[in-house]
C-alpha cells in the first residue's frame, strides 16, 4: 500500500510583493496570494483528492493557504498539524530588508550566494542555508509525515519555498547543485504518489510552474 502527498507553496505574501526577505517573519497573504491559494485548491478539487491529515508551518501565510485549500475542497475541519520544522528558512540579518537594497549594500554576487547556494547561510547567528533548513525538515518528514503516507494516507503539506525545496530534493533525488536552480511556484500543488519503499512512484504538477521564483 502506498499513499499520496501533496506539497503546496503558500500564495504570495505581503512581503513577497514588497520584495523583502521574509524568512521567519510573519506577514499575511496579499489578495493575489489568496487567489493563488484558491486556484491551487480548485485544481485539487478537480483532481478529486480528499486528505486524511494536513501539515503546515507556524507562519500565517502557510497556515492561511492550508485553510483556504481545505475550505474549498470541503474539508474545513480536517486535522491540521502546525510545526516550525516546516517554517521557511531563517534569513537572519537579511529578514525585513529589501532585496535590491541588500544587493546595493553587499553586491549582486554575494546576495545571490546567500539566496541560492546550498550551504552558505545569510549573515546573523540565526541565518539558515538550504542545507540547514533541510536539517530540520528532513527528520520531521521521516518521523511525522512519511509514515502516514506509507500507511496509505493522503497528506497535504502547505509550507514555504525553501522548506519544500528541501523535501523535493530528497523526493526527486536532486543534487545540491540541482536544487539551487529549482524554483517553486506559489499556490501550485505537486502531487506525489510513493512506493512502499518511500521512493516516488509518480509526480504530477497541477498548474503552471513557469512563473516560479
Amino acid at each position: 500500500m502506498s499513499g499520496t502527498m501533496v506539497l503546496v507553496r503558500h500564495g504570495q505574501s505581503e512581503w513577497n510583493k514588497l520584495n523583502l526577505f521574509t524568512g521567519w517573519r510573519d506577514p499575511g497573504l496579499t489578495e493575489l496570494g489568496i487567489e493563488e491559494a484558491e486556484e491551487g485548491a480548485k485544481a485539487l478539487k478537480d483532481y478529486g483528492i480528499k486528505f486524511d491529515i494536513a501539515f503546515t508551518s507556524v507562519l500565517k501565510r502557510a497556515e492561511k493557504t492550508c485553510q483556504i485549500i481545505l475550505d474549498i475542497i470541503g474539508q474545513p475541519d480536517l486535522e491540521t498539524i502546525h510545526d516550525q520544522a516546516l517554517n521557511e528558512r531563517n534569513y537572519g540579518d537579511l529578514a525585513g530588508l529589501n532585496k535590491d537594497d541588500a544587493r546595493a549594500k553587499w553586491g549582486e554576487d554575494q546576495v545571490h550566494v546567500w539566496r541560492r547556494s546550498y550551504d552558505v547561510p545569510p549573515p546573523g547567528d540565526d541565518g539558515e542555508s538550504l542545507k540547514d533548513t533541510g536539517a530540520r525538515v528532513w527528520p520531521y518528514y521521516m518521523m511525522e509525515i512519511l509514515p502516514r503516507v506509507l500507511r496509505g494516507e493522503k497528506v497535504l503539506v502547505a509550507a514555504h519555498g525553501n522548506s519544500l525545496r528541501a523535501l523535493v530534493m530528497i523526493l526527486d533525488r536532486m543534487t545540491s547543485d540541482e536544487i539551487t536552480r529549482l524554483n517553486l511556484a506559489t499556490g501550485v500543488p505537486m502531487v506525489y504518489k510513493l512506493n512502499p519503499d518511500s521512493t516516488v512512484a509518480s509526480k504530477e504538477i497541477l498548474g503552471d510552474m513557469s512563473g516560479a521564483h
